[in-house]
């Protein structure tokens, strides 16, 4: 990094910058989305585990893991869930949540074609240098008919409200990540990155030009973060 971008990644999302920022916000990772979301990441794990309608014998790809919470929660429904992060301080801040943790790159993931009856990622895709590569990468590795479900930050649907929550990530995030972070500059990049990132109906069109069908979305929390579900 140069010394503009010390513990934080930028908007071109160079894969070493990005994994070490995420190597940096590990320790604190968890309790700090948890803060700062105001505890909604918990339903939205929920959320997440229930439109994949998982079933004990479904194997299931949990892209952009993390420290696996969200892969711990996909194993509530009982189906052999394996967490993929190509952040090792991630994995390893997660080591004692009982789940497969592979390290992956979401560019060249390390499985074969047809694995998996079912994939997710969770609050990644928007961190991946080439988006269309990685929805490429999860049709490649999905099942015929499997499904895929992305939870990601959105655009709120309302006018009012979408002003709040954006002067929120500019202005009231950063000073609440110095509180809580290990790592508060990485939260900079977060609001940024948000801001940056395509609306429902945006990622919709990315989600179909790579190839899957019946794509549909769903708001949570007023659009802060929405479902966007799709099959092979």
């Amino acid at each position: 990094m140069t010394s503009t971008s010390v513990g934080r990644a930028g908007l071109d999302k160079k894969p070493a910058d990005v994994a070490a920022m995420f190597d940096g916000v590990a320790r604190r990772y968890d309790i700090t989305n948890t803060v700062l979301s105001f505890g909604q990441d918990r339903g939205w794990r929920k959320a997440t585990r229930r439109a994949l309608a998982l079933g004990p014998d479904d194997v299931v790809l949990d892209l952009a893991a993390g420290t696996a919470v969200s892969t711990e929660e996909l194993a509530q429904s009982g189906a052999h869930c394996i967490a993929a992060d190509f952040s090792l301080g991630m994995l390893k801040a997660g080591h004692r949540r009982p789940v497969p943790k592979v390290a992956a790159d979401a560019l060249t993931l390390p499985f074969a074609d047809e694995s998996f009856d079912a994939a997710t990622i969770s609050f990644g895709l928007r961190n991946v240098a080439n988006v269309d590569t990685a929805l490429a990468e999860l049709q490649r590795v999905l099942k015929p008919n499997g499904r895929l479900v992305i939870c990601e930050f959105s655009t709120p649907v309302f006018g009012p409200f979408r002003t709040l929550y954006m002067e929120y990530l500019m202005k009231a995030l950063p000073p609440v990540a110095t509180r809580v972070a290990s790592n508060p500059e990485a939260y900079v990049y977060l609001a940024e990155s948000i801001r940056a990132w395509p609306d429902q109906a945006g990622l919709a069109e990315r989600i179909t030009a790579a190839g899957f069908g019946n794509v549909r979305w769903r708001n949570l929390t007023g659009g802060i973060a929405a479902l966007h579900y799709a099959t092979k």
